[in-house]
């Protein structure tokens, strides 16, 4: 007989698709036919996974989140507490899913749990926001409210859409915040109106294309910034340079690091992979080479 090995699934039960909560049924099928012995944890309120993998630390060497971006980085962060850590798989069942694209994990609920039974733990970066942690993005300024603050039912029916759609809406207010940038090699201080530290090749549904060599697992997080612009060819620069990620515009930077310090007089609200992550005026960021193990 197949030695059966505990899996913990952590499941959002109001996560964006419903495809998730009609599939579930098929996954722990797949999962228990692939050897597991499938544990259903579906979380209740925001931060109780953390308490759930305290509660089943030792008892289980894989962890499987269910869910969407927000999800997933409650997952992560409450991994990122524990020694040793369990090998991590993800169910992407959120709006967007950049996570999920960036390592080629099926978007299917059941193909995804397909890819949990046959496939190969693999090492992943995850960035250090301070005292937290996420999984694939940090940023600030122009449209990072938008994740966070377009209600569920848009995302749900109108998908990346509601983004969109929540972002021009809030076109006239943007503003600009004057930053001190800090990494490993430069020092640069300037008025931006965006910024974003990230370890993915998808950003809000977007795919970076392959001239970057943006890599999960090499220790190095991608910084972009972006200027104030102070006339309209300024933005229309702007606009071309990250439409084409052609990223030699005077207005648009591209840095990669292992570390960051970020420091401002103002108070900058931050969203961390999709969620709310704070407003510190100061915060470092650092990449931590291949911190967890993720099924791929």
């Amino acid at each position: 007989m197949m030695d059966r090995k505990p899996l913990l699934l952590l499941i959002n039960p109001n996560a964006g698709r419903a495809d998730i909560r009609a599939g579930l049924l098929a996954v722990c099928d797949t999962l228990s036919r692939g050897g597991y012995d499938v544990i259903v944890r579906p979380t209740t309120r925001a931060g109780e996974i953390e308490d759930i993998l305290q509660e089943w630390h030792g008892r289980t060497d894989t962890v499987v989140a269910c869910g969407g971006d927000g999800t997933l980085n409650e997952t992560v962060n409450g991994l990122m507490r524990l020694s040793p850590r369990p090998v991590l798989g993800y169910i992407p069942g959120g709006t967007v899913n950049d996570f999920a694209s960036s390592l080629g994990i099926p978007k299917s609920p059941l193909e995804a749990a397909k890819a949990i039974v046959s496939g190969t733990p693999t090492g992943c970066d995850v960035g250090r926001f301070g005292s937290r942690y996420f999984s694939y993005i940090a940023a600030f300024g122009a449209f990072t409210e938008v994740a966070y603050q377009t209600p569920q039912g848009p995302k749900s029916v109108l998908g990346r859409t509601a983004y969109i759609l929540e972002g021009i809406k809030r076109l006239p207010t943007l503003r600009s915040y004057h930053l001190k940038i800090e990494t490993t090699d430069v020092c640069i201080e300037d008025d931006y109106i965006f910024g974003m530290i990230s370890n993915s090749t998808s950003v809000g549904g977007f795919k970076l294309n392959d001239r970057h060599h943006v890599s999960l697992r090499d220790g190095l997080l991608e910084l972009v910034l972006v200027k104030n612009p102070d006339n309209i060819l300024a933005l229309n620069d702007i606009i071309n340079s990250i439409a084409t990620q052609n990223f030699s515009s005077d207005y648009v930077h591209f840095l990669r690091t292992s570390r960051v310090s970020v420091s401002s007089p103002d108070v900058i609200s931050w969203t961390l992979d999709g969620e709310f992550g704070g407003a510190p005026q100061s915060i470092t960021v650092e990449a931590l080479r291949e911190a967890i193990q993720v099924i791929i």
